[in-house]
């Protein structure tokens, strides 16, 4: 089981001081947040990618290629990279070259993006939301696993004997993870592929991460990737940390209540009763995550939000120590006992090189141009009990 955390990089007022971070200061707090967490002994560390502001994070290969120089052992990953937007050959270029920078350190989240104005600026429509996304994938997915490719689809120029450089290390791909909020869509294309999918979990209620990590495992078995348990999932969470929990909810209120993804909504305490959100002690927060896998299964990763709504860097780096000294060494043993043999670990670079190059490179027939599946499934029904929207 991997644990760790993930940013969006927000850019956003203290409410409890009217203070307003800089982007320079964010940039920074970024690089401090990913070191500390491989010095508290955390798994991975993940950077969004958005182009307007108030967010910072519209360069996520150079800031980990940073954050690489600067560490040694945590995997550093996306948040994710948005593969509607960005071009496939782009996207191959770029982390394969940090793959090579990082040693294999690395791996990434692919998502469709849910910010409309920022689709036009480039050259693109969010209502192909979905088409692009399964286009560019099926694209990148090939520049990473052959020398010379041509190809011609319908949102972006043809290729004729391409290659993308450089070439993966050890002729390795990188892992990829396709993360969702709500579209079940992106869960049938990670079934399809036998990659890991990343269930955002936050802001939604459980019984909707249940429905979506539900599909995508039926998926990952109907395409013979192996049995519904052994399907790559990951989730995520946002948690909040005191020795008890009025002090944790005393603390964190203000930033809640004028936080501009979910402040203004439902309270405090309806949002940490139907989300995945703690606040609270490590004790409530090992037990809530702990029951995540009640309605998710066995898991491989787990990453948590913390450093948004305006939080200062000081509260962040001691929610990182609680994390690192308190929770993560009791979840990493309660995890490991009750995980069957049979499902596989979180796959690095190391264990896709032992088993020769790829999680599951065998995958369906798939359309030449759309790279739809043969077979999509039906749409997961949205849930009602807390209509909370990012």
């Amino acid at each position: 089981m991997q644990f760790g955390i993930f940013t969006v990089g927000d850019v956003t007022t203290d409410p409890t001081t009217g203070r307003t971070p800089t982007e320079h200061d964010r940039i920074e707090a970024t690089v401090a947040i990913a070191t500390k967490a491989e010095e508290v002994g955390l798994d991975v560390f993940a950077t969004g990618q958005h182009h307007n502001p108030p967010f910072i994070p519209s360069a996520p290969t150079t800031t980990l290629a940073y954050i690489a120089a600067r560490t040694e052992r945590i995997i550093l990953s996306t948040s994710t990279t948005l593969i509607t937007t960005t071009d496939p050959v782009r996207i191959a270029e770029d982390y394969a070259t940090l793959q090579h920078l990082s040693n294999g350190r690395m791996d990434l989240m692919m998502g469709r993006g849910n910010t409309g104005p920022v689709y036009p600026w480039f050259g693109k429509d969010i209502r192909d939301g979905i088409p692009l996304a399964i286009e560019n994938y099926a694209l990148l997915h090939r520049l990473w696993r052959e020398d010379v490719v041509d190809w011609q689809g319908k949102y972006r120029t043809p290729l004729q004997g391409f290659t993308s450089t450089p070439r993966p290390l050890d002729g390795v791909p990188p892992f990829v993870w396709h993360g969702s909020i709500r579209s079940p869509e992106i869960a049938e294309q990670a079934a399809y592929y036998g990659d890991g999918f990343f269930s955002n979990h936050i802001f939604w209620p459980a019984s909707h991460t249940k429905q979506m990590v539900q599909l995508y495992r039926r998926r990952f078995e109907h395409y013979g990737h192996g049995s519904a348990d052994q399907a790559i999932v990951g989730l995520g969470g946002q948690v909040f940390m005191r020795k008890n929990s009025q002090d944790a909810v005393r603390e964190f209120r203000p930033y809640f209540d004028n936080a501009p993804v979910y402040g203004h909504g439902p309270s405090l305490e309806e949002f940490t009763s139907q989300t995945p959100l703690t606040v609270g002690s490590p004790q409530e927060v090992i037990e809530k995550t702990l029951g995540f896998r009640e309605y998710a299964g066995d898991y491989q990763r787990q990453l948590w939000l913390l450093d948004h709504a305006g939080l200062p860097l000081k509260t962040v780096l001691e929610q990182l120590d609680i994390l690192g000294e308190e929770v993560v060494p009791v979840l990493r043993k309660e995890f490991a006992a009750l995980k069957p043999a049979h499902v596989p670990d979180a796959p690095t670079h190391s264990s896709l090189l032992a088993r020769g190059g790829a999680h599951d490179t065998t995958v369906p027939a798939v359309d030449d141009v759309t790279g739809a599946s043969p077979e999509p499934s039906t749409a997961a029904t949205a849930p009602t009990t807390l209509e909370v929207t990012k």
